[in-house]
């Protein structure tokens, strides 16, 4: 049936964005390095380079992904953007059990001024990076915005991320000199979205009074004496996963039907709307607009995994069995058919099991 064809998720382009890789950690500290220092005074009316993107990014962007790399180019990637603090915004993807990024946007102070900084980590095949880049170029117009953020100690030499903002259409570009093999650098991966939900981020917006300007991180003296702002080595990280602030963790687990034998040859598909996908027997395509976060697993008859550094706020969980192995949810693969709802706490942990229960006719 066409309306299970959405599930068909390109999750390999998180290798695209994060370019590195590391183990899943626990949330269980959720402290920021200190602010340390005395800094100019920092308040409504002080200049702070890029913040306004702070305030466009905010909510679940949807799009496809055209790459340059051996990986190709993907129809689909989804990120929800949520505020973590009065002045820090972040998402958070996975592939798998060994595949996943962290994307964070947050006011930091270096070079003697205040700006915005990325932040974006991730893991792909037990390798492990974090990038940070700060932004040096701004073009606000009635048009369109544009922000240019560049690796701190390298600038544009090494890394750039473009954001370009127009109407309710969001382009991320990403470019890179390959581990300091090209003279500058080349385009890496293009993300073109749109925004489908502003609903689901509403709650932390009014918990924080989001944006404000306030210091997440002095960066005056962070980066002295490294040679780019890439580390390698979580021991080396100013700024850690698990330093991130408000973010909790959800342990979502599934079986299936006893009369239903699952191949590991196939894969189960485990997703995390805010609204409820089905209304009685229905599908609720709006719901498909929420989706926030999700994952690919080997398939097995019972199997959970655990979502970190999770928004906290109100959820519906489903799984999914590709029967018939061909990479998408259609006729004759299984669903769980239940709206199961939980909900986690800011710093908090919570758990929910669903069954695999309705065959797609």
């Amino acid at each position: 049936m066409k309306h299970w064809v959405w599930v068909m998720l390109a999750f390999s382009v998180l290798v695209l964005v994060a370019s590195g890789c590391k183990k899943k950690e626990s949330s269980t500290n959720n402290t920021p390095p200190p602010v340390t220092g005395t800094l100019p005074v920092l308040n409504a009316s002080t200049p702070v380079l890029g913040y306004n993107l702070l305030g466009k990014i905010k909510g679940i962007w949807d799009g496809p992904v055209t790459s340059t790399t051996a990986l190709g180019s993907y129809p689909e990637w989804i990120v929800d953007f949520r505020p973590i603090s009065a002045a820090q915004i972040s998402a958070k993807n996975e592939l798998d059990t060994a595949n996943n990024i962290f994307m964070s946007f947050f006011i930091c102070y270096h070079n003697g001024q205040y700006r915005l900084a990325f932040r974006n980590g991730g893991a792909f095949t037990g390798m492990q990076r974090v990038a940070y880049m700060e932004a040096d170029s701004v073009s606000e117009l009635p048009s369109g915005s544009y922000y240019r953020f560049a690796d701190f100690v390298k600038g544009i030499k090494r890394t750039i991320t473009d954001v370009s903002f127009h109407s309710d259409s969001l382009i991320i570009q990403s470019y890179t000199n390959k581990y300091n093999t090209l003279t500058a650098p080349a385009l890496h991966m293009r993300w073109t979205a749109k925004l489908v939900d502003t609903t689901s981020c509403q709650p932390a917006i009014t918990n924080f009074t989001y944006p404000q300007k306030k210091l997440v991180q002095d960066f005056s003296s962070t980066f002295s004496g490294v040679t780019e702002s890439i580390y390698y080595q979580l021991a080396g990280d100013p700024y850690t996963e698990a330093q991130q602030p408000y973010l909790g963790q959800s342990t979502l687990s599934y079986t299936v039907l006893p009369t239903l034998t699952v191949s590991s040859a196939n894969r189960v598909f485990l997703m995390v709307t805010t609204q409820p996908l089905f209304i009685g027997t229905t599908l609720n395509s709006a719901a498909l607009n929420t989706r926030s976060r999700y994952v690919f697993l080997k398939a097995q008859s019972a199997g959970s995994f655990i979502f970190n550094y999770m928004h906290p706020g109100n959820y519906y969980f489903y799984a999914f069995y590709d029967a018939n192995g061909n990479g998408i949810i259609d006729t004759g693969d299984y669903v769980s058919s239940a709206n199961t709802n939980f909900s986690l706490s800011p710093l908090g942990t919570t758990n929910a099991s669903t069954q695999i229960n309705f065959q797609i006719p």
